[in-house]
Formats: C-alpha cells, sequence, structure tokens
C-alpha cells in the first residue's frame, strides 16, 4: 500500500511505501537517519572513538554519511565526549569542520583555543594540531565534516607538544 503525497504548489506528487526499508537495506541510496531527540539516529549504530588508548577517554562516534556506500566527497560523524573527556591531541593532511550541536566544549586549535556552543562552527585546517575536549558537567556533542578520502591521524612531534604544553591560552587545556 502506497501513500500519495501531492504538493499543493505544483501539483507534484510522489509515492512514499508505507513502511520504507530500513537504510541498511536499501545500499546507496537516497536515505533519511531520522534523529530521536537524544543524540541517536535510526540505522546508525554508535562506535567506539578508537581503539582503547590514554591519548583519549570518553567519546563515542556515530557515522551517519560515509559508512554506508554513499558517494559523496565528504563524510558527517558526529561524536559525543562525556564529561571529563577529550579527543586525541593529533594532526591530519585534511581540514575538519566542527559545528556544535550539544553542550559546550573547548577546541584547541594549533596555539589557540576556542568554547564551542550550540551551533558555533569552526574549521580547522590542514596540519593543524587539534583536540576537543569537554571540562562540563554535561555531554559535549559535534559534528565533524571532513573528506571522503583522508590521511591518518599523525601524532604531535616533540616540539609541537611542547609549544602547546606551554603556551599561555593551551597550557591548561591539552590532555596528553
Amino acid at each position: 500500500m502506497k501513500k500519495s503525497v501531492t504538493s499543493p504548489r505544483d501539483g507534484a506528487s510522489c509515492e512514499v511505501p508505507a513502511s520504507p526499508a530500513s537504510p541498511l537495506e536499501r545500499g546507496a541510496e537516497t536515505r533519511l537517519y531520522t534523529f530521536d531527540g537524544q543524540f541517536a539516529w535510526s540505522g546508525v549504530e554508535p562506535q567506539a572513538y578508537k581503539p582503547p588508548s590514554e591519548d583519549w577517554a570518553r567519546v563515542v562516534r556515530h557515522v551517519l554519511i560515509g559508512a554506508r556506500g554513499e558517494q559523496t566527497a565528504f563524510h558527517v560523524r558526529y561524536f559525543e565526549i562525556a564529561p571529563g573527556g577529550y579527543t586525541s591531541l593529533e594532526k591530519h593532511q585534511h581540514a575538519h569542520v566542527i559545528i556544535g550541536i550539544r553542550g559546550v566544549g573547548r577546541v584547541v586549535a594549533g596555539t589557540e583555543c576556542y568554547e564551542l556552543h550550540f551551533l558555533d562552527t569552526l574549521y580547522i585546517a590542514p596540519q593543524t594540531p587539534h583536540q576537543l575536549i569537554n571540562e562540563s558537567d554535561e555531554p559535549f556533542g559535534f559534528l565533524c565534516l571532513v573528506d571522503a578520502e583522508r590521511d591518518r591521524p599523525q601524532p604531535l612531534d616533540e616540539e609541537e607538544l611542547e609549544r602547546l604544553k606551554h603556551h599561555r591560552r593551551t597550557r591548561h587545556v591539552v590532555r596528553r
């Protein structure tokens, strides 16, 4: 059984299946991942941020676009950092776009430290050392857009690490 949907403006219609297949069953087609209001999406399983390590703590990721055959030049991921958590301190050849959507977090990018709030958007240039930190009592969640084809994270060299550990804007924030 199908419902017909008609646009009153142009008279166009499209048919909507009464019970659409799950996003995983449809392959690389147009699909919708519905938001549940609790920072989860239908058909998107939360994953570990990275393999266990002392370089990060209390982070989960949800790959919204990029893990199910989508034909895009970018990936969209949602990361959530629990209170007291932080991502690894790293750099890449590719850029990042970070958009805050839950709580408040700090972002070290180079020798700057930014406070990210709801819908604040931060561009992190290639090869910029960066780390996201949650010093609040609430979860900090953000969307992260990156190139679909990208390099692996690179650790900082000793000189870069020392510069961040001693710089007046980042020394009290950086976790290592």
